[in-house]
């Protein structure tokens, strides 16, 4: 199983309690999400990626990500996987 290197997963709390895991490639400067969940308050979980854009609670962001200035705090591959 392949996994990515630590810079590049990704987690972030949202104002309504939930959480976002996000993996992220290099790209032409740029750190682009190719895989996202959310686990949500409640306790729900919703995950995207190329295979499964988006559903009717969101999709895959299409917006290059700034770990600083979005706040995401970088987390190791295997926490990103148990998600």
């Amino acid at each position: 199983m392949r996994t990515a290197p630590c810079d590049t997963t990704f987690r972030h709390a949202d104002e309504e309690g939930g959480l976002w895991y996000i993996e992220a490639v290099p790209d032409r400067g740029e750190l682009i999400v190719v895989k996202q969940a959310e686990l949500t308050s409640a306790g729900q979980l919703h995950r995207y990626s190329w295979e499964h854009l988006e559903d009717e609670h969101g999709g895959l962001t299409d917006q290059a990500i700034d770990p600083e200035e979005d706040l995401l705090e970088a987390i190791p591959a295997e926490e990103f996987q148990w998600v």
